[in-house]
């Protein structure tokens, strides 16, 4: 590949981020709570995410997703789904893409999981820098040590493997 073709892929990846991003902070959406209604009622808070999704797929093949595995205190879910939520806003602001957050439902009852997208490990260590110097960051981390809800932290860095993200089921609703 010629440094010329290089250089025109980057060009190409880093516009298509440049209008995810201006895509995301345009829709006006409403931060995500948990709801008594469940998990399709909080989807449903959120407007145009096809669009969005869309050109996810155009450079998401190029992107890694830190998976951060919590042990969590399991009488605590809801201060945990506090602490999730709260991360809605300062994740994307410091350059991350919030894939989601996940609480037990089945199961283990002391695993959550948080998902969230970067260009490259560089992109993550400059994200963490930016997340330490966050003022609601910097709140909801104390807001998470003071209830001592999250007994321990892993996280684990993969890569897409194309063709296999985000497709939905064939089968028809019965």
């Amino acid at each position: 590949m010629t440094h010329k073709s290089m250089r025109q892929q980057a060009t190409v990846r880093t516009s298509l981020r440049r209008r995810y991003i201006e895509h995301t902070y345009s829709c006006k959406q409403p931060a995500i709570r948990p709801s008594r209604d469940g998990p399709l009622a909080m989807l449903e808070q959120r407007k145009d995410t096809s669009r969005a999704l869309e050109l996810m797929e155009s450079y998401k093949e190029h992107m890694i997703a830190c998976l951060i595995r919590y042990q969590i205190d399991p009488f605590q879910l809801g201060a945990f789904a506090e602490y999730a939520a709260n991360w809605a806003k300062s994740i994307p602001k410091c350059g991350g893409h919030l894939i989601g957050y996940f609480l037990p439902h089945e199961g283990t009852n002391d695993i959550a999981w948080g998902i969230i997208a970067f260009d490259s490990l560089t992109s993550y260590e400059q994200y963490r820098a930016r997340l330490r110097e966050d003022a609601d960051g910097k709140v909801n981390f104390e807001f998470a040590k003071a209830k001592r809800l999250i007994l321990r932290e892993e996280r684990n860095f993969v890569r897409l493997v194309p063709g296999t993200f985000h497709l939905a089921s064939l089968l028809q609703d019965m």
